[in-house]
């Protein structure tokens, strides 16, 4: 899902060399990392490097990661990915979605976050709905301003209480749809086999590698 109406041969392709992660979560650093460890990629975080967190004033996911992606590769000078993924409840019209993070507050308490969603799922009633989705949107941007991008989800449900001290995020409340283990629950390789970001990177490597 790159850039709207390209062709696929205007996809541009990354050179094997240093790539910045942008983003300041050590669970998405690792996670990301790992996913690109087959391609020739030197990965480096934006804390390794001191960038600044921008502020996140896009409305949508795929909004959001650009704006990151496009601030990394400025001021580092290399290609830069940023990822920018949340939780989607039905029943809450599609919240935490892009505020996921800010749901957990300034000390990024997930626990909090979970509760908040919980607590929101049962003020609707007994007959609201559990289904939820994750969704991550994958932005790639060089120093030039070029930006590709490539938007993943995985459908489920949400279990309570929490499940599993895996993973991070929202992970102990998602049950994928056929699946037996919350997120928090399986094992790296086994989410990373199924979710939302291993969705959208899928595309990715298929685009520019």
């Amino acid at each position: 899902m790159s850039g709207e109406g390209k062709e696929p041969q205007a996809i541009r392709k990354l050179a094997p060399g240093k790539l910045v992660i942008a983003s300041h979560n050590p669970g998405k650093v690792r996670e990301i990392t790992a996913l690109l460890s087959p391609y020739g990629v030197e990965p480096i975080s934006a804390a390794e490097l001191d960038l600044p967190e921008p502020e996140e004033t896009g409305t949508t996911f795929v909004a959001n990661a650009e704006l990151k992606a496009m601030q990394a590769a400025d001021l580092s000078g290399l290609p830069a990915l940023a990822d920018d993924s949340g939780l989607c409840v039905e029943a809450l019209g599609g919240d935490p979605g892009i505020f996921s993070a800010r749901w957990a507050g300034e000390t990024k308490d997930f626990a909090v976050a979970m509760q908040r969603v919980e607590d929101a799922v049962r003020a609707k009633g007994p007959l609201a709905g559990r289904d939820a989705h994750f969704v991550c949107a994958l932005a790639l941007a060089w120093p030039d301003g070029h930006v590709e991008w490539f938007e993943g989800r995985v459908d489920g449900t949400l279990v309570w209480p929490p499940r599993g001290e895996r993973g991070f995020g929202y992970d102990a409340i998602f049950l994928p749809n056929g699946g037996e283990q919350t997120f928090g629950e399986m094992d790296p390789d086994a989410k990373h086999a199924i979710s939302h970001r291993a969705d959208a990177f899928r595309q990715l490597v298929a685009a520019v590698f």
